[in-house]
């Protein structure tokens, strides 16, 4: 089997291997036992499995084993700036968080594949005003994980209902709804293009309080989604 993947996590199994989560273009999301490689001419070197590395591997199917053993590995298209920009790293190192809880359980992937690679090289390539990018890149997830918010309901004053993901007028009725000024936000996130979401301008505060929901919305869709402790570095940088 031979495909192109991109590396979520990666974990010590011990001190010959590492356990490495991988969002594949062709195969789902795979878990690859991978040993510590000792020579620069290994055929497979464990350092190339950090995270957000876009990598081409192949394995030799065996039904039975829940791990892969990859044959080969090389690193594919590696960003310029992603791994250097501090504020990039931040969101590179908090999207692989929370596409490891989001998409473990997507078999056929290639189009969560694609946009993410597509979505994160469009950041690697942005030179500034990139800051409203992850929660555009969350919300527009929500249509390949099947949760997508139904937006043609809205009208201004509407609530917005995360437990169904629709909209709403009148009394809320749950906790787990936004009020009518962040509700405004949903089909707004959902319009924005990469190219044009810099015009749009929000406080610290409003993406603190908006990154948070969007973690809500996905815990309450995707059973056992976590509160992930990288939202805090997040709301530290932007």
């Amino acid at each position: 089997m031979r495909t192109r993947a991109l590396v979520l996590r990666t974990t010590k199994y011990n001190d010959e291997a590492v356990i490495t989560h991988l969002l594949t273009q062709s195969h789902g999301c795979i878990d690859m036992w991978v040993r510590v490689s000792r020579s620069r001419r290994a055929a497979v070197r464990h350092t190339l499995f950090q995270p957000l590395t876009l990598v081409e591997v192949e394995w030799n199917e065996q039904r039975k084993a829940s791990l892969k053993r990859p044959t080969a590995a090389r690193a594919v298209q590696p960003f310029a700036s992603l791994p250097y920009e501090p504020s990039k790293l931040a969101i590179a190192l908090f999207l692989a968080d929370f596409l490891h809880h989001a998409v473990r359980s997507e078999q056929d992937a290639s189009d969560v594949f694609g946009y993410v690679v597509d979505s994160l090289q469009w950041l690697d390539a942005c030179p500034s005003s990139y800051a409203n990018f992850h929660l555009v890149f969350l919300l527009r997830l929500t249509r390949f994980l099947g949760f997508m918010p139904e937006v043609a309901d809205y009208v201004p004053g509407s609530y917005f209902d995360m437990r169904s993901g629709t909209f709403g007028t009148g009394t809320t009725p749950h906790a787990d709804c936004l009020t009518p000024a962040d509700a405004a936000w949903v089909p707004k996130l959902l319009r924005m293009r990469y190219e044009t979401m810099r015009v749009f301008r929000f406080s610290g505060a409003d993406r603190s309080r908006l990154l948070a929901a969007l973690n809500r919305y996905y815990a309450l869709h995707l059973p056992g989604f976590p509160d992930l402790k990288s939202l805090d570095v997040l709301r530290e940088m932007f």
